[in-house]
């Protein structure tokens, strides 16, 4: 199938590291023109020369996601060098595990700084970018916090279902600019976010998914290339969910024990 990406121009924000890295490494591989952030350059140089050594061209940016003028400045140099911008992936995020009733304010505020402030601020400067070609596509990470959200995670869980929610709002507003907009919801995915509970809860974690296994980071990459792409071109203001079925029913892990 051909997905019509070669040579479109695709910016990620915090690319360099977790899923991320692995929509980065995708988008290479169709051909296409990446240009990723991230806040610290050792990161973002020892992932550009990785990619270099794959043969692979990469353009890197420092910039904090949550302050307008370095989200500006970065979509503006990837403009300059490519002259265009077709998809956005609003990929940056951050947990923080602490009771609602212990966080502080500034925790609070980082917490939706860069899951969700990012997200309206980086879909607001591809827009802009976007309406001046031929349109393009905004994908933005959610979570499945945001369709079951945890105790100890009510910051993280709040910030994803508003990303869910602002979404749909914005599929609808960015539509006559024929700019599609749809989230993604990865479940269990084996990164670094979710190392410590895949050791310490193994069976608990994975009895929850239907697979009853954590994902790679490669198969919620390849959700999101295909939610770039041309062959999902009637599809915006969804939040595609990449779980291994987690939840799907009440109990997922009883066939296994059958």
């Amino acid at each position: 199938m051909d997905l019509q990406l070669t040579g479109k121009v695709v910016v990620i924000t915090g690319g360099a590291a977790g899923i991320g890295a692995a929509c980065t490494t995708a988008f290479l591989q169709e051909g296409c023109r990446v240009a990723v952030c991230g806040r610290s350059l050792e990161k973002l140089d020892a992932f550009k020369a990785e990619m270099v050594a794959a043969g692979y061209e990469l353009f890197v940016y420092v910039a904090d996601v949550a302050k307008p003028q370095e989200l500006e400045r970065f979509a503006q140099q990837v403009y300059d060098k490519y002259g265009r911008i077709d998809v956005w992936v609003n990929n940056a995020g951050v947990s923080h595990k602490a009771k609602l009733l212990e966080m502080s304010a500034t925790d609070w505020d980082n917490v939706l700084d860069i899951n969700l402030k990012s997200v309206f601020l980086g879909a607001q400067v591809a827009a802009r970018y976007m309406r001046q070609g031929e349109g393009g596509v905004i994908l933005n990470a959610s979570s499945y916090a945001a369709v079951i959200p945890s105790a100890g995670g009510g910051a993280y869980a709040a910030s994803k279902a508003a990303v869910s929610s602002l979404t749909r709002t914005l599929a609808a507003e960015l539509a006559p600019y024929n700019i599609r907009v749809n989230g993604y919801i990865p479940g269990v995915i084996a990164t670094q976010m979710n190392a410590k509970r895949l050791a310490e809860q193994p069976e608990a974690t994975l009895g929850q998914i239907a697979l009853n296994r954590a994902g790679d980071a490669k198969e919620v990459a390849a959700g999101i290339v295909f939610l770039a792409s041309g062959a999902a071109g009637y599809i915006t203001g969804i939040d595609l969910e990449i779980s291994g079925g987690k939840f799907a029913v009440q109990i997922p892990g009883e066939p296994w024990k059958w």
